[in-house]
């Protein structure tokens, strides 16, 4: 499956299935799932440290640090899409609705090309 071909719903139901199977949802509770977010993304960044950011792309072309950088960010994912499960929100409403605040906070016409 791609992310062309798969809704967030149905990547939710798989999370959920994964957990459910396993028991795991007596463990799942919002700040396991908030701590375990945290301790994927730190994962993640790991992976980068020591890398001079001028070097990523030819360090990440086909290599096995994108591939420990992509499971990484799947531990990420899961772990999100656990925490909307566990907490019964909306995640595609709410990115739509931080996306809207966040074009009102910072309009085109100001930050185009600027972080600040």
């Amino acid at each position: 499956m791609t992310d062309q071909e798969t809704t967030l719903a149905q990547l939710r139901g798989a999370v959920a299935d994964f957990v459910r199977a396993r028991d795991w949802e007596q463990f799942h509770d919002p700040k396991n799932l908030a701590m375990s977010i945290a301790i994927e993304a730190a994962e993640l960044m790991e992976l980068f440290q020591w890398h001079r950011s001028d070097q990523l792309p030819e360090t990440l072309g086909e290599s096995p640090l994108r591939r420990r950088i992509q499971e990484e960010l799947a531990d990420v994912t899961c772990f999100v899409l656990s925490f909307a499960n566990a907490l019964d929100m909306d995640l595609s409403s709410a990115v739509q609705e931080k996306l809207a605040k966040n074009a009102r906070k910072y309009p085109v016409e100001q930050y185009r090309g600027r972080f600040q």
